[in-house]
């Protein structure tokens, strides 16, 4: 099969197997480098350095739209050390097309902004190490000098990429993922040091080694990659889902939505007022956005505004929390939110719903949301009740308080509503989508 102008495709499969073919070629490099080690070292070397450039190009990993990493800048800056610029640039030719096809970018995006941040720099430091170090020793001049040339290799190629980048795209220069690379452009100087150092005094052998260290490493990196992006796919589907259930709710109960999205801006603020981590003030939050989401199983009927609920129909309202706790329990992570969503109808004195627990049972994120579900319930413009204002809500919280619900609860919202504003302490005007807020759950799935 081809592409435009007879351009090879390389199948899924073939483009899943990439990895493992790569390191198997890593090992047979060794073997062939092995074989050859008798002929004259840099002979030698530019075999081994070529092939590297090749396997590093095939194993890049990097996130769309940013450089890659890989073991090409390693590849790259010993080709420059031991080799020449001429050499450099040809190493740096050949990562770059064998990353491309791994990868299939665009031959716009190639030769317009990989290969001159690429072999650019390459060239660029390939020359002073030559004039500087003629002659490669075993000394701590020349590794200062590979050291001094790395960090000079790796600042050229990302200016150049970052310019070429906004001449090409108008994107503005992206300072925050420089500082990101950093690190890692730091241990790949060192690496390079490193081998240098093995080269000249182990050899050919040492060598191949140290690259098929890096070879391992680089693939366990695509892995990690490969996971993250896994990561970020299953909580975009499962919010997704769950955020398509809550305005389908929406629809039928029109105050669904915002009443979520203000249980779960309560909830945060008073786990944060009592001290919770902020792992707990997030589940604390998420759990507020979806603990009535087991609505969404019952009958229109009983969303329905002005009727008579039966018996049978309060029953089914209060099989809501199972519901809904089983709707999260399927989908893997959120088991913690699944355990508060089933238990947030629970009260103090064990007469809840939908098991009867004792106040010892029910988790404390629990409670919390049942405070804030009830302040809502009271004072929004939304409900079945009469509105109530901030301080009716309070002094009906305290009515009931270490009976239905945790006094020490109820203290602390009381505590978190003075002196604010009525938008607070009335979210009337609370928003779903911007408690969801997709982009950060994203990110946070991302960061691991």
């Amino acid at each position: 099969m081809t592409g435009d102008a007879g351009s090879p495709m390389m199948p899924r499969s073939v483009s899943r197997s990439v990895p493992y073919v790569a390191v198997l070629l890593s090992l047979l490099l060794g073997g062939i480098a092995l074989a050859i080690a008798h002929l004259d070292r840099v002979n030698g070397l530019s075999v081994v350095l070529g092939g590297a450039a090749i396997i590093a190009g095939c194993m890049a990993v990097g996130r769309p739209g940013g450089p890659d990493v890989s073991a090409s800048f390693i590849v790259l800056l010993l080709a420059a050390a031991f080799l020449g610029p001429l050499s450099a640039a040809l190493a740096a030719i050949f990562s770059e097309l064998s990353a491309t096809a791994r990868r299939r970018t665009p031959a716009r995006s190639v030769v317009l902004i990989n290969l001159p941040a690429s072999v650019g720099p390459a060239v660029a430091v390939g020359v002073p190490i030559r004039l500087l170090q003629p002659h490669p020793s075993d000394s701590v001049i020349f590794y200062l000098v590979i050291a001094a040339a790395g960090v000079a290799m790796f600042l050229l190629s990302f200016l150049i990429y970052a310019t070429l980048k906004r001449a090409l795209s108008g994107q503005p220069f992206p300072i925050r993922q420089f500082l990101e690379t950093l690190p890692g452009a730091a241990l790949n100087i060192a690496l390079a040091v490193a081998g240098a150092s093995i080269y000249l005094v182990v050899g050919l052998r040492g060598i191949v080694f140290a690259l098929t260290a890096v070879f391992v490493f680089s693939y366990m990196a695509h892995l990690l990659e490969q996971s993250r992006q896994r990561a970020e796919q299953y909580v975009s589907l499962s919010w997704g889902v769950l955020a398509g259930l809550m305005r389908s709710l929406d629809i039928r109960d029109r105050r669904a939505a915002r009443h979520a999205a203000a249980v779960a801006r309560f909830a945060r603020d008073m786990a944060r007022q009592v001290g919770m981590s902020q792992q707990e003030q997030e589940l604390a939050h998420t759990a507020g956005l979806l603990h009535d989401i087991g609505h969404f199983a019952l009958s229109d009927r009983v969303a329905e505004r002005g009727r008579t609920l039966t018996d049978e129909d309060w029953e089914a309202i209060q099989r809501h929390p199972e519901l809904g706790a089983d709707m999260l329990k399927d989908l893997g992570i959120y088991g913690p939110v699944a355990e508060i969503v089933l238990k947030h109808h629970e009260r103090i004195d064990g007469r809840g719903y939908p098991q009867g627990l004792p106040s010892a049972e029910i988790p404390e994120i629990a409670k919390i949301i049942a405070v804030a579900e009830v302040y809502d319930t009271l004072t929004a413009n939304d409900t079945y009740r009469t509105r109530m204002s901030s301080f009716e809500a309070l002094r009906e919280l305290r009515r009931v308080a270490d009976t239905q619900l945790d006094g020490r609860y109820v203290e602390v919202l009381a505590g978190l509503l003075i002196g604010e504003g009525v938008e607070y302490r009335h979210a009337d005007m609370a928003d779903f989508d911007t408690e969801l807020d997709m982009e950060r759950r994203i990110n946070q799935a991302r960061a691991g």
